[in-house]
């Protein structure tokens, strides 16, 4: 069954065309990431997906509720993590999770044990009668986590849900996400960590300038690059490599993808005797969900 759709979203903002057409559909109990640039259109989808913009065509769905007729009912079955904190700062723990519980049509008694467990769950119950302006940002992010949760929503939104964290709440919000998951929760997943991507998702949408680019599994995506190994060489100058190696420079690295490894290391090799460059390090290894990132976004410009 869907949990969420979306079918030829088109958003223009003045000059600026945001989305041009978006379509995909998110699996009940999937965790779906959604990658892109700065600029790309993630925040868009999302602000529609979620009931707060309306697209200028195209339609979308949660659990089969129109986001625009039946904004009530689509909202009524989701949770979202904004990226910025929309806590209270003036209001307790136990204050921001009553008032979010309350917005929800939840019950007191329902809402006090709903907030007891979340709080506890999520290592914060004995600062649940402290106002939020004195919470560090893992606090803080692991309260808007809860208040995301508290209406027990079927599909939950997060975005960027471990920026800025130390290491501790970045591992406990990733604990939850995959709690969500074995729980049958459909998880929607913006972030710029490949690694948490690639950790929690079962299948990752790529967003560029408006348009879906890709969407497969984490391994399906990585095995697009077009080669099994990645050999990555830096030289002690900067350097003009043959056209056929076709690699791909970053930072003062160059990045080449091939299956035939020992023969591109000895051309690396012989091309740095020939043009009197030192090799300062060359090491192989598979190719991330980072360089298929790259590899895709360079192949729509």
């Amino acid at each position: 069954m869907i949990a969420i759709e979306a079918e030829g979203l088109k958003k223009r903002f003045g000059n600026v065309e945001a989305l041009k057409g978006v379509s995909f559909k998110v699996k009940r109990g999937e965790t779906f990431g959604f990658l892109g640039p700065n600029g790309a259109g993630k925040t868009t989808t999302v602000r529609i997906l979620t009931g707060i913009l309306k697209p200028d065509s195209g339609k979308a769905r949660i659990n089969g509720y129109d986001v625009v007729e039946e904004t009530l009912k689509a909202k009524q079955s989701i949770g979202v993590l904004p990226e910025v904190s929309n806590a209270y700062p003036d209001l307790t723990a136990w204050q921001n999770l009553m008032l979010v519980a309350s917005l929800y049509g939840m019950r007191k008694n329902e809402a006090e044990k709903r907030t007891v467990k979340l709080l506890k769950e999520f290592g914060i119950y004995k600062r649940k009668d402290s106002k939020v302006k004195g919470f560090s940002k893992g606090m803080k992010q692991r309260l808007m986590f809860c208040m995301a949760l508290i209406s027990d929503p079927e599909v939950v939104f997060l975005d960027e849900p471990t920026s800025g964290l130390d290491v501790m709440s970045a591992r406990m919000i990733r604990e939850k996400v995959l709690e969500l998951a074995s729980d049958g929760k459909t998880v929607f997943l913006t972030s710029h960590n490949m690694e948490e991507i690639n950790m929690l998702c079962d299948r990752i949408a790529l967003i560029d300038r408006g348009k879906i680019v890709t969407i497969d599994t984490p391994e399906r995506i990585k095995a697009k690059v077009g080669g099994n190994v990645a050999v990555e060489v830096s030289f002690d100058k900067p350097v003009r490599l043959p056209r056929r190696l076709n690699a791909k420079k970053l930072g003062d690295k160059y990045i080449i993808y091939t299956t035939a490894v020992h023969e591109t290391i000895c051309e690396i090799v012989d091309y740095a005797k020939k043009n009197n460059v030192k090799i300062v390090s060359i090491d192989t290894r598979t190719p991330t969900l980072e360089d298929a990132f790259i590899s895709l976004l360079e192949g729509t410009k």
